[in-house]
């Protein structure tokens, strides 16, 4: 607990001891009478004082309530909780007064249990948004630079792209890089909500936030602090209660008229039976429906409603960060649980976008030799491919024929001499190296033409190429003018990819697509290994946003499409779709600021989990709204037929707002969802 909520507890007791108290005091002090109106006992203290010392635990417990109801007439916005707790209370010490019954316990228990009601929402909200205050730790204190060979804490606002920064074991990583030195294990369990620590070495790249564990390291910066995936993080917690969603707004909507519509019915209750009865010679009975209506006003107060909905959305918005989904707002939380149809890009969504060598086919020469050429010719290219190729040489492998289809597939090595300089690039043997744009190279290795390509460029060069009958990304290679075989590559499916997809259709969702840009070949392989129901391949960025149009277009009434991808050339996708879902961890910042929903570890599983997260807050938020109107509306008749009391009104308004907030608080525990 906080001050303010110690302090709210410490009036809760005190009043609750001052009112017990008095109540047994007036029965012995209090002023019985007779039929006949004569005082029984001879020490009874007079009915004012008992007034007056009644209003001390009233004020004690209701002062801030009484200045909130008389802050609100004066800023004309009247009709709220607080001036129906004012209105309720005020009019019960009335009667009282009136009856000289000296019971003026109700309208202290109705403010008893009102404050109650508030300290444990309060608590509650405070639960919750520590829960996402704990995304807010992973905000680094200072990044360490070396200056005149000592290192020197500096604020990462302060620090520059390219500027070589030292973390050391126990510290958080400053600004996202790449580690130019060092080795280390990092917890990233704040940003991912992954328990698992994961090891990063020379050359990965590190997001800020994340835990340095064991090894001193050292990187160099690729972004400003402002542009780095943990302000980014923080902007979107930040940002994300500012979008409400459609519940929420109706709440805010319904309380508005709701509050003077019950003001306008208790005081109808108040004065029209009483009139009534008057005109036909019944009596007047005033007190007993001004308190009737009273207990019309306590029962009618809709803290449950405008209190446990929008608990319930901050919730699971707390909730789903802990896991690792950032969610943007809770009017997307709530739009996800209607997903019906999800769209995925390929590669890099739900392939790890790192291409790996498969084999060698057709070889002429030696495979290692083969490897060591192509390798050697493509040491000044930066393409993915080129990249795939150079690290199998470099981790030095092995061939294996296998026996099924009597390809050559790399193997990686056990023997540990093959780290240590023998499978180096060696610039030095290579000449001449010309580039032929989306073709392939043509390089000089040891004083021989190597020619390393796709189809077109054997063409070009004359060279008959041998077709290759596997999917994946052939890299066609000649010796000296001869076709020496060619080389498989391909992505590596996500682990898990495929039960993703299993995981979204036990969700509901009824219609999984892949948009990709990859060649019909590899992206229906592909689909078909994970079992998604439809492929549209061989896409641009302008033709996938026509299909997520189609598809728009197709799908069910009140349906949600969402759409899931990494890239840059995503962005305009993500934006057109229902919901777009962004890739945070390796995505781009353009796909991650379109998109409306962020999984932190670029894990694909964990977006059915998204949806169940979102269908248990909506579960949750109705439950809260079926059970608080049903139980006010029973109250409502009850108390306008004079069966309902005071201290059932404040179970109607205060036990039903406690059982709201606490289902509310459910939508905190996502883990097992």
């Amino acid at each position: 607990m906080n001050k303010k909520q110690k302090k709210m507890l410490i009036r809760i007791i005190i009043a609750a001891a001052l009112m017990i108290a008095l109540h047994f005091a007036y029965d012995f002090f209090g002023e019985h009478r007779t039929e006949e109106g004569e005082i029984i006992n001879e020490w009874a203290i007079r009915e004012p004082v008992w007034f007056i010392l009644y209003m001390i635990p009233y004020l004690v417990v209701g002062y801030d309530i009484l200045r909130k109801a008389f802050k609100g007439i004066l800023n004309r916005q009247v009709f709220d909780e607080n001036f129906l707790m004012v209105v309720a209370t005020v009019g019960a010490i009335a009667v009282a007064l009136v009856e000289q019954n000296g019971d003026y316990t109700e309208a202290i228990a109705v403010m008893l249990f009102y404050q109650t009601g508030e300290l444990f929402q309060s608590y509650a909200v405070g639960k919750s948004r520590r829960n996402i205050s704990a995304l807010m730790d992973i905000r680094p204190d200072h990044a360490n630079i070396e200056q005149d060979g000592e290192l020197v804490q500096v604020d990462p606002d302060e620090v520059e792209i390219g500027t070589v920064v030292t973390v050391k074991p126990g510290e958080k990583i400053p600004i996202d890089g790449i580690i130019t030195e060092g080795r280390t294990t990092l917890n990233t369990s704040a940003l991912t909500g992954e328990s698992l620590p994961r090891e990063a070495g020379e050359g990965d790249e590190v997001i800020s936030g994340c835990i340095n564990m064991t090894g001193v390291i050292k990187l160099r910066t690729t972004k400003e602090f402002g542009e780095s995936t943990v302000s980014k993080i923080l902007e979107l917690v930040e940002n994300s209660s500012s979008r409400k969603s459609k519940s929420e707004d109706f709440i805010s909507r319904f309380a508005k008229y709701y509050t003077p519509a019950v003001c306008g019915c208790a005081l109808a209750l108040a004065i029209l039976p009483p009139l009534f009865l008057m005109i036909f010679g019944k009596g007047m009975f005033w007190g007993q429906w001004i308190y009737r209506a009273l207990t019309f006003l306590v029962i009618s107060c809709p803290c449950a409603l405008v209190i446990s909905i929008p608990l319930t959305f901050f919730a699971g918005i707390g909730g789903a960060g802990n896991a690792g989904i950032l969610v943007k707002g809770s009017n997307y939380l709530e739009a996800l649980s209607k997903t019906g149809i999800v769209a995925f890009d390929k590669t890099g969504t739900m392939t790890k976008g790192v291409f790996e060598v498969k084999g060698v086919h057709h070889s002429s020469i030696d495979n290692a030799k083969l490897l060591e050429y192509t390798a050697h010719a493509e040491c000044m290219s930066s393409h993915p491919i080129a990249k795939s190729i150079i690290k199998t040489y470099q981790e030095g492998v092995i061939w294996k024929t296998d026996p099924d289809t009597g390809i050559a597939v790399p193997v990686p090595s056990t023997d540990k001499k093959m780290y240590r300089g023998e499978h180096r690039i060696m610039k030095d043997r290579v000449g001449s190296v010309e580039e032929i744009g989306g073709n392939g190279i043509v390089a000089i290795v040891d004083g021989r033409e190597i020619v390393a390509g796709n189809r077109k460029l054997m063409d070009m060069k004359g060279i008959e190429a041998m077709v290759c009958h596997y999917v994946g990304t052939v890299v066609h290679v000649a010796v000296d003018g001869e076709y020496a075989g060619h080389i498989l590559i391909s992505d590596v499916n996500k682990p898990t990819a495929r039960e993703a997809v299993a995981a979204l259709k036990k969700a509901g969702v009824r219609r999984s697509v892949m948009l990709t840009g990859d060649s019909e070949k590899v992206a229906e392989s592909v689909a078909a290994e994970l079992g998604i129901d439809e492929v549209k391949s061989e896409l641009l960025p302008e033709d996938k946003v026509k299909a997520v149009e189609e598809l728009l277009a197709d799908k069910k009434p009140k349906e949600i499409l969402a759409f899931v991808g990494d890239g840059i050339n995503d962005a305009p996708v993500l934006s057109r779709a229902d919901i777009g879902i962004a890739m945070g961890a390796l995505g781009s910042d353009a796909a991650i600021e379109a998109a409306d929903i962020v999984l932190m570890d670029d894990d694909p599983a964990k977006i059915a989990k998204a949806i169940r997260i979102s269908r248990k807050c909506m579960t949750i938020v109705y439950e809260n709204i079926y059970f608080a109107i049903g139980i006010k509306l029973l109250c409502l008749i009850l108390g306008a037929f004079g069966i309902a009391n005071m201290w059932m009104a404040i179970f109607a308004d205060v036990g039903v707002m406690v059982l709201a907030v606490i289902n509310a608080i459910r939508a905190l525990f996502v883990k097992k969802v």
